[in-house]
């Protein structure tokens, strides 16, 4: 029997540049949006809400302050409290774009996202992660209708905002990998068009000058790159094109760590260990993480060897449905044992 082909929502609008958050009165015209629900984070709201308010003039815009900590159930409250609208549109960080994901999803609304920082592929994919019960859940919510990134903005944000970025989109390339391996012992069916778009992705980066993290050109390299890899996990349905081993890891360091990293950087450290313990592109990984100063900025973060010991041999609880390099034990002490004998991890652990 043929799998019947299926239609893919993926963004009509995608706009990566100088200014573009000034744009929005005429994207928002030509896409027949009258009135929007506009949320801010405070760094937004007292930065950028004046600016933006004041360049928009043939739409109708209820601006809100969304303050942090809201659990699912005050986004569903406040989604149904909110008179009618055409659109929902969120700036600044990863935690303000997934309550606007969730309030859109909630209301059947499009949504635009407006990420101020490419830190990771959040604002482009198709769940959010909120909390539900107390505890932080990845939740499905509405793929955006339309990315705006503002290079002006997100230049200026600090660098590890940038790096973690870079180590978000770089587990690609060890998440593909393991979705091979999955496959091959079967436990998973890849998607062969997510695969291909989150491959071209992460190699489209890698081919981009890495001098200056700050130059425009790098930006708009990350910025689109991490929009793939979020459009490929709507094509396959999963996480499995952009997340394996290395997010377990992550996942896991979330959990038990005295004091656990950005999403982004703790992914790329767990992606340069599972590169090598696949022995699948290690050397470039090396290259990528010296070059663009991520190394150089982990090694001031003392990290503790002992947490990210227990964050690998842990990793396969944190989803025992999926079959990672890791959940085999021959990987997993293979992992261990170059904690103790890579030098470069030498360097960055206490």
């Amino acid at each position: 029997m043929l799998t019947p082909v299926t239609s893919v929502p993926i963004p009509a609008i995608l706009e990566i540049g100088k200014g573009t958050v000034f744009n929005l009165d005429r994207i928002l015209k030509q896409h027949g949006f009258a009135n929007a629900v506009f949320l801010f984070d405070d760094f937004t709201y007292q930065t950028y809400k004046q600016d933006i308010l004041s360049s928009i003039s043939t739409v109708e815009i209820s601006a809100l302050l969304m303050e942090s900590g809201l659990d699912i159930q005050d986004l569903i409250k406040k989604a149904f409290e909110m008179e009618r609208f055409d659109v929902v549109i969120a700036m600044g960080g990863g935690t303000v774009i997934d309550y606007g994901k969730y309030i859109a999803f909630s209301r059947r609304s499009p949504f635009l996202s407006i990420p101020t920082s490419a830190s990771n592929d959040g604002f482009a994919s198709s769940n959010c992660s909120l909390i539900v019960n107390q505890k932080k859940t990845t939740v499905p919510a509405r793929v955006p209708y339309g990315i705006i990134a503002d290079l002006e903005i997100i230049k200026h944000v600090p660098n590890r905002f940038i790096l973690a970025g870079i180590g978000d989109l770089l587990s690609n390339i060890t998440a593909l990998y393991d979705w091979e391996f999955e496959e091959r012992h079967g436990t998973a069916r890849m998607n062969h068009f997510a695969y291909m778009l989150s491959k071209k992705a992460v190699n489209s980066f890698i081919r981009t000058p890495m001098a200056d993290i700050r130059n425009p050109i790098l930006l708009k390299e990350l910025i689109s790159s991490l929009t793939l890899g979020g459009i490929s996990t709507v094509i396959s349905g999963n996480s499995s094109p952009i997340s394996g081993s290395e997010h377990l890891i992550s996942h896991a360091l979330d959990k038990i760590a005295r004091q656990p990293q950005m999403h982004g950087i703790q992914v790329g450290i767990a992606t340069y260990i599972m590169a090598n313990v696949q022995d699948h592109r290690a050397e470039r990984m090396m290259k990528v993480f010296t070059r663009t100063g991520f190394f150089d900025y982990v090694k001031g973060l003392g990290l503790n060897k002992e947490e990210y010991r227990q964050a690998i041999e842990i990793a396969p609880t944190v989803k025992p449905s999926r079959y990672t390099y890791l959940h085999d034990e021959v990987y997993r002490q293979k992992a261990l044992r170059f904690l103790d004998e890579d030098e470069m991890l030498q360097l960055i652990f206490q």
